[in-house]
């Protein structure tokens, strides 16, 4: 049995001409001769009444008072919705389809919730389910503890359902549908020039992703690398011949060899400065921890401490500080701008051609770290276009 799973997200299954047009793509692949497990997100965005975030609104969002075991009560309702409705479709339309929750599914998780993490897929239903239909239809971002509550996996739960069914079922690829035609080279919104990625490595995606690039949340592509499954992203709203961007183990999938892959941002963040001997920096990462504010873009010396937080664990953080009296600076409305490629590995004169680059730009470098395969830098937000898109000519364009 030839098996593919597609995931389609929120606006890709937002109103009836979003869902026609997934059905295409899914009709295209049973007339391939494959199975399809169909993964779907909540019914649009924010706004629109079955949207997670909609849902959030009604118990005050943040302000809640439920506990998070009952607030993911609520949360998995959209994707049951938006299964049923999903499915509902494809039989009037003459496909033989079920609709599976995550519990149907055999989706087992921990009672992380909120934030659960799936044990194991039991493949008992669907591999039944198959047997009489061509579809099943799948809710994502949720499961089911062993104790039988219903949990949610996290933002970006749906793409994680859709790897975790593909690497449980061996398909023969993932296809996470949305609204753009796959990964580009860097924001389209904030880069004019932006271009399309027709083959990319796991860790590139999974790096991108990571540092603000939203077309697919990093744990998907990370179950899928260690599977060793093919992940395809791709436009709902594009003919079923066109297959987005192939995200594989790569270097001999490339046509031509690049040094970097694509620029990604985040923004909205805040950078501090804290005067801290060892004894005081572990004291402070373990307060901060308790005060559920996460820490990035870390820098540790002797006798101080640097690092971001978003713009939102202002006030929290200050207040830790000054509890603790400590010294401390802060720089408001800070931006991470990272630049990704397998190609920039052991390669010189890439940290030279980036300062190069934001000094002719007179754009000025808070701050910069650098992996394997990724070298971060902290910029002002208000730079961060400038920024970007110099970076973005200096790699990618001038190197062509």
């Amino acid at each position: 049995m030839k098996i593919l799973v597609q995931k389609f997200g929120g606006t890709s299954v937002k109103d009836e001409d979003s869902r026609a047009a997934a059905e295409k793509h899914i009709a295209h692949a049973i007339s391939l001769g494959y199975k399809v497990i169909v993964v779907v997100s909540a019914i649009g965005r924010l706004g629109d009444p079955y949207a997670t975030d909609s849902l959030l609104s009604l118990i005050g969002g943040n302000r809640s008072y439920l506990d998070l075991r009952e607030k993911d009560m609520l949360l998995s309702v959209g994707e049951t919705i938006s299964t049923a409705v999903f499915t509902n479709g494809l039989k009037k339309n003459g496909i033989a389809a079920v609709g599976l929750t995550g519990q149907d599914a055999g989706i087992v998780t921990n009672e992380d919730f909120g934030n659960a993490k799936v044990k194991r897929i039991d493949q008992t239903a669907i591999t039944r389910h198959f047997k009489f239909n061509d579809v099943v239809v799948v809710t994502g971002f949720q499961g089911i503890s062993e104790n039988g509550h219903i949990t949610t996996i996290g933002r970006g739960g749906s793409d994680t359902t859709a790897a975790f069914l593909g690497a449980s079922f061996e398909a023969e690829s993932i296809d996470i549908f949305t609204d753009v035609s796959g990964m580009m080279t860097a924001d389209p919104r904030l880069v004019d020039h932006a271009q399309f990625l027709e083959v990319v490595s796991y860790r590139e995606v999974s790096n991108m992703a990571h540092e603000g690039a939203k077309v697919i949340d990093p744990r998907a592509v990370e179950i899928a690398m260690q599977a060793g499954i093919p992940l395809r992203i791709r436009s709902t709203h594009q003919p079923v011949t066109n297959t987005g961007t192939l995200v594989t183990h790569i270097q001999s999938q490339i046509e031509h060899y690049r040094l970097v892959t694509g620029i990604a941002h985040v923004p909205n963040l805040v950078q501090f400065r804290v005067e801290a001997d060892p004894v005081m920096q572990e004291k402070i990462f373990t307060l901060l921890a308790k005060r559920d504010i996460s820490v990035d873009f870390i820098n540790i010396f002797p006798n101080q401490i640097i690092f971001t937080l978003p713009q939102t664990a202002l006030e929290n953080a200050r207040s830790l500080f000054e509890k603790l009296a400590v010294s401390y600076s802060v720089i408001e409305n800070c931006a991470k701008v990272a630049i990704v490629g397998a190609g920039i590995t052991g390669v010189p004169g890439i940290v030279s051609k980036i300062v190069t680059t934001l000094v002719d730009n007179q754009v000025s470098i808070h701050q910069s770290a650098d992996s394997y395969t990724t070298i971060w830098i902290l910029v002002a937000e208000v730079d961060l276009k400038v920024a970007v898109n110099s970076l973005h000519t200096a790699f990618l364009e001038n190197e062509k």
